[in-house]
């Protein structure tokens, strides 16, 4: 098993959902200027399992990377199937292991932001 595929799936999800919008208005105005279509895929495809499927693929495409290697060579039976189906069900895999890591980093998140609040109140209190 291999984890590449499904960290990059996740830190291209948490770029894309997460940070883009916050850092200016140059994205939004970008995503708000795509056609009405592309902008609903965008709000739905927030979920990280279902953005986590299609980025999976993509990256499978693009750079050969699977996260179950057994998948890459399905058994004969399956002919022109094999390949697409290969590359599908390696898409479900990545996209549950793309979802554990995005709920992993927003679990801890809170109570990482909310130390930081409390250090940066203490801190505070104790100067002033």
């Amino acid at each position: 098993m291999s984890f590449e595929a499904a960290l990059i799936g996740a830190a291209i999800h948490m770029l894309f959902w997460e940070k883009l919008p916050e850092w200016g208005t140059w994205f939004n105005r970008f995503i708000a200027a795509l056609p009405a279509p592309l902008r609903t895929l965008y709000v739905q495809w927030r979920c990280p399992y279902c953005a986590g499927f299609w980025i999976a693929l993509c990256l499978h495409g693009a750079t050969g990377l699977s996260t179950l290697a057994a998948l890459d060579d399905l058994p004969a039976f399956w002919g022109e199937l094999a390949t697409p189906l290969g590359w599908f069900l390696d898409a479900l895999v990545t996209a549950v292991l793309i979802q554990i890591v995005v709920l992993a980093i927003n679990a801890i998140r809170l109570p990482a932001m909310r130390a930081a609040m409390l250090k940066k109140e203490a801190m505070k209190a104790r100067d002033g």
